[in-house]
């Protein structure tokens, strides 16, 4: 009698962890209700935002400028004048990404303030009817390669994880790519500027247009109208008139 007893128990036993097992089991399936610890999905826009509020990107930032204040990570810090590391909206919907800062830049500290610099801000406030200052401008590398050159692979390969940074705190709806070292150094590809413009890429789940830089427009000003088209599907892609 006791060995069928402990039969009927045991049985009862199993019956109840059975019934655990196949509960677990649905929770797991319906993970809107069991998602803790665990990444169902990519983080959009909005969840990126509320990880880093309007302060604490501002914070964040500046933060990581005193970081790269006295970078000698390569020879450009011993060429430089100033550290040229970006400026505008911490909020920033639009994040325009140039080269290198050029001779007026490294003078001021700040990008995009030369020649063609004054043509991206046109292109900005007379093109797109918006303040310079609601946009975030800033270049692959934060300090100037002597004599203009073109920025060296390993130079790139020091300054990136600095932009890499900046891009993650701000995280714009768009990235507009100036240039070709712009446009390579975040899609990864060797494939022509003029072949990447004219439509969107990805770069960590942000829309990538990749166009003309500013100085090329000031040498070969019959490609203004192919920048202000790809500019046209940036305002398009933010809702703007």
């Amino acid at each position: 009698m006791e060995d069928h007893s402990t039969e009927i128990i045991q049985t009862e036993i199993q019956e109840d962890l059975l019934g655990v097992v196949r509960a677990v089991k649905g929770m797991v399936k319906n993970h809107s209700t069991f998602a803790v610890g665990i990444e169902w999905e990519v983080k959009t826009r909005t969840d990126r935002a509320q990880e880093h509020p309007s302060d604490d990107k501002s914070s964040a930032l500046e933060g990581l400028r005193r970081k790269m204040a006295d970078c000698q990570r390569c020879p450009l810090g011993n060429t430089r004048k100033n550290l040229v590391f970006g400026e505008g909206n911490p909020e920033a919907q639009l994040v325009f990404v140039g080269e290198a800062p050029g001779a007026d830049e490294d003078d001021q500290g700040k990008p995009f303030v030369g020649r063609a610099g004054q043509l991206l801000t046109d292109i900005i406030v007379k093109g797109m009817k918006i303040e310079r200052k609601s946009v975030y401008i800033c270049n692959i590398l934060k300090c100037r390669p002597p004599g203009n050159r073109n920025p060296l692979p390993e130079e790139i390969a020091m300054c990136e994880p600095f932009l890499k940074e900046q891009l993650r705190v701000i995280s714009p709806k768009v990235i507009c790519a100036l240039g070709t070292f712009a446009a390579k150094t975040l899609l990864k590809s060797d494939t022509p500027i003029s072949a990447l413009r004219g439509r969107f890429h990805f770069y960590e789940g942000i829309k990538v247009m990749p166009t003309y830089h500013p100085a090329y427009l000031l040498r070969n000003p019959a490609a203004k109208k192919q920048v202000w088209e790809d500019v046209q599907m940036i305002m398009r892609e933010l809702n703007l008139s």
